[in-house]
């Protein structure tokens, strides 16, 4: 079984996103475990305080390093820990394959301006990131990467080709899908998914793939 770990001032974000669809089948089969981690439970004031202001001035507030560090050491956790930062390497479906393959992980969320550096550097093994944007914290960034590693579990879809099928799965981007009625408001599909020609319809899906790959440029 997969142990999922996330440390967040925001457990609760997780908690319908996490009991819906496949998340909820797959923890349901025993296939993954979330353990969501209130970073609040290891501060040690009264207020729970988990940032302070930032050395050296500036707008926004830090969060600090102790609470991370305890709530790492207090659950046990062992690598790969990691935060979800801007900063990090944009995560990609090798990513979600290679966690997938682990028997646990763990996802640092931030929140507020920015994370003490001494998280990134001396408690996290590594760092990733959705893209070249910020959100509001790292909730969203870590539910995206859970989901991402989920569904790739054995037995967590009930039709694992479906997966296998999908953009990013071995190939660049997938070819376009197409579903009853054959046509709709004057808009057809394309006749060779109509054609009932299994090989000229493989050879169409590769060969759009390849045709949206490289109109968008993201690589397999």
């Amino acid at each position: 079984m997969l142990t999922i770990r996330v440390v967040s001032i925001f457990p609760q974000f997780f908690e319908g996103p996490l009991g819906l669809s496949i998340p909820a089948r797959a923890a349901a089969a025993e296939l993954v475990r979330y353990q969501l981690v209130d970073l609040r439970d290891y501060t040690h004031d009264k207020h729970r305080t988990v940032d302070d202001a930032p050395y050296g001035g500036g707008a926004g507030m830090v969060m600090k390093p102790g609470p991370f560090f305890e709530a790492v050491e207090g659950i046990g956790a062992k690598p790969p820990i990691i935060l979800l930062s801007p900063r990090g390497r944009k995560f990609s479906h090798a990513d979600a394959e290679r966690l997938a393959s682990l028997e646990e992980f763990t996802l640092l969320c931030g929140h507020y301006k920015d994370v003490d550096q001494r998280v990134a550097d001396h408690l996290a093994t590594e760092q990733l990131s959705l893209g070249d944007f910020v959100l509001s914290g790292g909730e969203p960034a870590a539910l995206a990467v859970i989901d991402a590693v989920v569904r790739l579990l054995p037995g967590a879809m009930s039709d694992l080709d479906s997966a296998r099928t999908d953009s990013f799965y071995g190939r660049g981007l997938s070819a376009p899908s197409y579903t009853r009625p054959p046509e709709f408001r004057g808009h057809g599909v394309p006749e060779v998914l109509l054609s009932g020609n299994h090989a000229a319809i493989e050879k169409w899906r590769l060969q759009e793939g390849v045709r949206l790959t490289e109109e968008q440029g993201k690589g397999g």
